[in-house]
């Protein structure tokens, strides 16, 4: 989940709401099987968890007619306010308008007196940066067919009107692990509409690539997302990301500055054209900032791929895996927080369990 903060000056990730509801319907979260109820139930059975977020966790669901497999989002109503519950809903009317072979697809959308399931379609293949980071060789050629796949998506859901808010790698899975390139953007949560230029103010995003105009508290619209493109090029071609302090007033400073360089130690054999559509991406003024059209007629995305084939990046996937290291442990230390909170949730309830079982004997 990423951050959504009252002002820029908050720190932290968004917080894990466990407080909210009852016992029970925390409990259920672990097992849904205790609290199922209505149509879901009935053509869907829930496995093991496949994430965690503020207000929901992710299952793998079953579709009992025929066995196929989905990723079940299931989000606890008590826990979401009144805005939450109008974001929720708008998230599921975008999903239901994307028809795009790198989104991911809303395959239906059931509820109860408790929660919201979102069936989603299972991505096998995991998060695009761990696939990369397991390559043999990698050269500029991989990270523009990566970066290609993604803009092809982005550009459908902006011709629709649409701002994703949240574009991060943990967004950017892969259906299978058949195809490296066969990348699709997820987590529509924090997507909305725009009626018209510069019509968002809600500031939301994930620290690191989210744009100056939302950290300065501006008037944005889905421009935002080409700077958060620009990040992830950074790292898909570099391996590291181009804004990184340990303290998170210092990085938004160099967010709203633009404060960025490429390092000769990484960047000296990239090609031009490469640096050239990041740095587009990474203008801090967001009407001088590329468009998402315009970026898939650059010259670095059009250019033939013998000539990015030649250009190796192998130096650069080496720092790219530490920095997915560092990644990935922060995100497991986020996991194992909100594990240990349900681990006790689960305590609780049997310590109460066994209490009422001793007071009946």
């Amino acid at each position: 989940m990423g951050l959504c903060q009252s002002s820029p000056a908050a720190g932290g990730d968004s917080p894990t709401k466990w407080e909210a509801g009852s016992l029970e319907e925390k409990i259920t979260l672990e097992f849904p099987e205790m609290g199922l109820r209505g149509e879901f139930a009935k053509e869907y059975r829930l496995e093991q968890v496949l994430g965690q977020g503020a207000f929901s966790t992710v299952r793998e669901g079953i579709r009992i007619s025929d066995g196929s497999k989905f990723a079940v989002k299931c989000v606890t109503k008590s826990a979401l306010s009144s805005d939450d519950h109008d974001a929720l809903l708008d998230e599921i009317d975008i999903l239901r308008t994307m028809k795009h072979k790198g989104i991911i697809t809303l395959e239906g959308h059931y509820e109860d007196s408790q929660f919201h399931y979102l069936v989603l379609e299972c991505m096998t293949g995991g998060e695009l940066f761990d696939r990369i980071v397991a390559r043999q060789y990698y050269n500029e050629k991989d990270a523009r067919d990566c970066v290609l796949s993604i803009l092809d998506a982005l550009n459908y859901i902006h011709s629709n009107k649409i701002a994703h808010r949240d574009l991060k790698p943990e967004n950017l899975l892969l259906r299978s692990e058949a195809d490296d390139t066969d990348v699709k953007i997820a987590d529509f949560g924090f997507a909305k509409k725009c009626s018209s230029s510069k019509c968002l103010k809600t500031q939301c995003g994930t620290p690191g690539y989210v744009a100056p105009e939302i950290l300065k508290g501006r008037k944005y619209d889905y421009a935002a997302d080409m700077w958060s493109m620009g990040v992830i090029m950074y790292i898909i071609i570099g391996g590291y990301p181009p804004f990184h302090e340990a303290n998170q007033k210092e990085l938004f400073r160099k967010i709203k500055e633009g404060e960025f360089e490429f390092h000769p130690e990484f960047w000296k054999s990239i090609s031009d054209d490469a640096k050239d559509l990041i740095t587009r991406c990474l203008t801090v003024s967001p009407d001088s900032r590329i468009t998402c059209a315009q970026a898939l007629n650059h010259g670095w995305i059009t250019k033939s791929d013998r000539a990015l084939s030649l250009v190796n990046l192998d130096k650069n996937l080496a720092e790219f895996k530490r920095f997915n290291a560092k990644r990935k442990f922060k995100s497991g230390v986020h996991a194992v927080i909100a594990s240990n909170k349900m681990k006790s949730l689960m305590n609780a309830l049997k310590e109460a369990s066994m209490e009422n079982e001793g007071e009946k004997s």
